[in-house]
């Protein structure tokens, strides 16, 4: 056939759909694991902030001492994904170990900064943050694939099991789509839970 030569034929061709498959999400437990088992007080705040705000890894790299509000006890992410700012809580637990590690550390700019520059203070790439979850997991003994994305899929989840509404998450998370963020729905425990217990209820048969 002529047409299989003709390239604009190409954006009608059927192309098989990708099999989406759900996170394996830690529970509370294994978070507390895998922050214990950090090697040092740099990695253990790096995965206290990344769980305690669910940031990409990319802002979390960026993210500046002065993006940090005591007084208003928000973490403010600035120029985050799609160029858009946002804030995000920050709990008293999460600021008096930031304190620790600032009077520890002494970061100057960036919170995380990078150990090759000493002049001119740099951000840890995001590469590093990928690095401090898969060390810390593997020494915590956990068999799932931990990264950070792993760890901001927990944090919106426990929110979503601690009562927090759907449109809040989605609003701390960043997400464009309120579909994008529906899909905690499927990782909550809690909720299948709810389900499972409704479905059994002799109510539930009657109709």
């Amino acid at each position: 056939m002529r047409t299989l030569h003709r390239h604009q034929f190409r954006e009608y061709l059927p192309y098989p759909k990708t099999r989406k498959k759900l996170p394996d999400i830690l529970s509370q437990e294994e978070v507390a694991r895998l922050i214990d088992a950090s090697s040092s007080l740099f990695q253990r705040t790096l995965l206290m902030v990344l769980y305690g705000t669910g940031m990409r890894r990319s802002e979390l790299a960026r993210l500046k001492i002065a993006h940090i509000d005591s007084q208003r006890m928000i973490i403010h992410v600035v120029d985050g994904k799609g160029h858009k700012d946002r804030d995000l809580p920050l709990s008293p637990t999460l600021l008096e170990n930031l304190r620790v590690y600032w009077r520890r550390l002494k970061p100057r700019t960036y919170l995380f900064p990078s150990r090759m520059y000493r002049d001119h203070e740099q951000p840890i790439s995001d590469k590093t943050v990928w690095l401090a979850c898969t060390e810390a997991a593997k020494k915590s003994g956990l068999c799932k694939a931990v990264s950070p994305h792993l760890l901001r899929h927990a944090w919106a989840t426990h929110l979503l099991e601690a009562g927090t509404d759907l449109r809040t998450i989605q609003l701390l998370l960043g997400h464009e789509d309120l579909e994008v963020t529906a899909r905690y729905l499927h990782l909550s425990a809690q909720h299948l839970q709810k389900v499972a217990n409704h479905s059994d209820s002799p109510n539930s048969l009657n109709g």
